[in-house]
């Protein structure tokens, strides 16, 4: 036993001098073809199509190759008759010479016939009362769910999300959460049979509530094909102080307004992991500080106004789009300062008196390994009309450092080439991973450049950390099969952390 803890003590020590070796690092070019079985579904605003300049985004502005899901976002409850409608006709449909958007959307299938089209009913400005009025009454609920499956129908789409933003809140009642339970049912059986897909978008949270006490987590669990988790808003101006938007990590173990603990938070009612689509902003947080001099930002602490400041496309106070803080940070005059906040894992601009909390391309990289490391169904993106979809901005050139950092610790471990020595003789593909004159070799996806930076992001960081655990199961089989060696006597030569020589390691 003493001699199998002495093992793993060298190898750790290997590890730890190799942390300053040189990676082999080059560039291949962005995957065409989806190599994994992750959803990315891609939110489509439609108010956007209204936005001025570079902002305004159309259907066809849609990359479809990059999403295997597409929502069209929104559509409405009419209260009146309790049926699906359009919010804009005009924009929605053909009639009365109208743009024909939901046409429009089903024929990204066209570039993408893997692609799944579903319509999102609901969102913030649709409120709550009428939501909660129509499943309250069974026969509310029976004409709806008859005018869903009709709508589906009649526009070719594949499903619905639901996105009530929020139960039991906003002018709701307590029974919401039982309500909108009996109408996910109600639901799922009127579209089993032409197998349309149920999914919903829910928030962490709202003001004191907690997810539970706006939806019936485990219930829900049951009748959805996938739970959208909104990973983001955790923090705005409205609480008068700096805050992250999306952070993933806590500043202290008493910090419950994170990714991490909300994932702890279900995974404590037993969702099914492969259901969990966690959220990704595409959108950062504004804020301005009540104070004109500022010397050192602290999260949490760092007093604002409760109002933050607009966007130069969105025009929304406090919010502020990826691509409108990629064209700041492409103007060389202007006096934003860029950061990186470890703890919460945050990228983050400042001036004299303003604040923005974001996320980029290497946010966006280490929260697809979070979600893949965890053994999820993927990520939702929210909304790619704010991704940089033009392409306008310079590419980011720190989106995959924290995995060469990873990778530079074991480059030069021999067991690293063992493993991947392996993959070729048991015929795994790997598009990142590889021997290459003779050594370990990461071969990084292309750096970001050209249209959505953040929608590509996402796509090649789920094969890259799909590819990791790969590696890093091969080399912990190895060790295995080795200890178990050592422990029978098998291998005759070990000394010191600097001549282990069994099988080569």
């Amino acid at each position: 036993m003493e001699i199998l803890i002495w093992i793993y003590v060298c190898v750790v020590a290997v590890v730890l001098q190799s942390f300053q070796a040189q990676s082999q690092v080059t560039y291949a070019s962005v995957p065409k073809s989806f190599t994994h079985d992750k959803v990315i579904v891609c939110y489509l605003t439609r108010w956007a199509a209204y936005r001025e300049g570079d902002g305004k985004f159309d259907i066809f502005d849609t990359e479809p190759s990059l999403c295997t899901h597409l929502i069209y976002a929104f559509v409405g409850l009419d209260e009146n008759s309790n049926k699906i409608r359009s919010i804009d006709p005009w924009q929605d449909l053909e009639v009365n010479y109208g743009l024909g958007g939901l046409k429009h959307a089903v024929e990204l299938k066209k570039k993408n016939p893997y692609m799944k089209v579903s319509v999102g009913i609901g969102g913030w400005n649709e409120g709550s009362i009428k939501y909660s009025n129509m499943v309250a009454d069974p026969k509310r609920r029976k004409i709806f769910v008859t005018s869903v499956v009709n709508f589906l129908e009649v526009h070719k789409l594949d499903g619905l999300d639901i996105f009530w933003d929020c139960p039991t809140q906003r002018g709701g009642k307590p029974d919401d959460r039982k309500n909108l339970l009996l109408l996910v049912k109600e639901l799922n059986e009127a579209f089993e049979p032409n197998r349309k897909l149920l999914t919903a978008t829910l928030r962490t949270g709202y003001m004191d509530s907690k997810m539970n006490d706006l939806y019936d987590l485990v219930q829900l669990n049951f009748y959805l094909d996938y739970m959208h988790i909104m990973a983001y808003d955790y923090h705005g101006a409205w609480e008068g102080f700096v805050g992250a938007n999306a952070p993933l990590r806590g500043m202290d173990d008493n910090d419950i307004l994170n990714i991490e603990y909300t994932v702890k938070y279900l995974l404590s009612f037993g969702i099914t992991t492969n259901k969990l689509v966690l959220g990704l902003p595409m959108f950062g947080r504004t804020f301005t500080f009540n104070t004109r001099v500022v010397n050192e930002v602290e999260f949490l602490k760092t007093p604002t106004t409760t109002t933050g400041f607009a966007g130069r496309f969105s025009k929304e106070n406090g919010f502020i789009g990826y691509n409108e803080i990629c064209l700041q940070l492409m103007n060389k005059t202007s006096e934003w300062e860029q950061f990186w906040h470890n703890q919460t894992v945050t990228p983050y601009l400042r001036d004299d008196t303003r604040f923005i909390s974001y996320d980029n391309t290497r946010s966006f990289a280490n929260k697809v390994k979070y979600v893949i490391d965890s053994g999820f169904g993927g990520v939702f993106v929210y909304s790619i009309a704010t991704d940089d979809f033009r392409g306008s901005c310079d590419e980011e050139v720190d989106t995959y450092i924290d995995f060469i950092e990873r990778f530079n610790k074991i480059a030069n471990v021999p067991i690293l080439k063992t493993a991947l020595e392996n993959f070729n003789t048991y015929e795994i593909q790997t598009e990142y991973y590889s021997i290459s004159n003779g050594k370990p070799r990461l071969k990084l996806p292309s750096p970001q450049f050209g249209n959505y930076p953040l929608l590509r992001t996402v796509n090649e960081a789920i094969t890259l950390s799909l590819e990791e655990i790969k590696v890093n199961n091969e080399i912990e089989r190895i060790l295995d099969e080795r200890a178990k060696l050592v422990e029978k006597g098998s291998v005759p030569c070990f000394r010191t952390c600097n001549e282990i020589c069994f099988y080569g390691f």
